[in-house]
C-alpha cells in the first residue's frame, strides 16, 4: 500500500510542474564547449581514408565533357500488360490503371 501512495505522490508532483517546450534542451553531451569539440575533430591531413587512391579515383562531373563515353542501355517495347499514363507519361502495369479518360489511360497515382 505504501508503494501506491508513493506512486500517486510522484504523479502529483509531475502534474504540478509546467513544461516549457520552447526552452532549449541541453544534455550532458551538449554542455561541452565549442573549443573542446573542435579539438576532437581530426584535421584534414590526418584522415585514415585516402579518397584519391587507385581503387577509388576521384570524379569531377560538373561541367565535364562526357561525349566520348558510350552508354549501353537496353530499351524494351511496351508490353501487353502495360500502359502509358496520359498525365505523368510513365509506363505502368495494368494493375495501376485507375480509369480511361477521353485522352487515354490514367494511373491511380495521377487520379488520386
Amino acid at each position: 500500500m505504501a508503494a501506491v501512495e508513493s506512486f500517486s505522490q510522484h504523479n502529483e508532483a509531475q502534474e504540478s510542474m509546467a513544461t516549457d517546450y520552447d526552452a532549449p534542451r541541453k544534455s550532458e553531451d551538449e554542455s561541452e564547449s565549442i573549443e573542446a569539440l573542435k579539438e576532437r575533430v581530426p584535421t584534414k591531413g590526418a584522415s585514415s581514408i585516402d579518397s584519391e587512391d587507385s581503387d577509388n579515383p576521384g570524379f569531377e562531373l560538373a561541367g565535364a565533357d562526357l561525349s566520348d563515353i558510350e552508354l549501353d542501355v537496353v530499351v524494351l517495347p511496351q508490353q501487353d500488360d502495360e500502359f502509358t499514363c496520359v498525365n505523368c507519361f510513365l509506363v505502368r502495369h495494368r494493375s495501376q490503371l485507375d480509369h480511361e479518360s477521353k485522352l487515354g489511360p490514367v494511373c491511380a497515382e495521377c487520379s488520386g
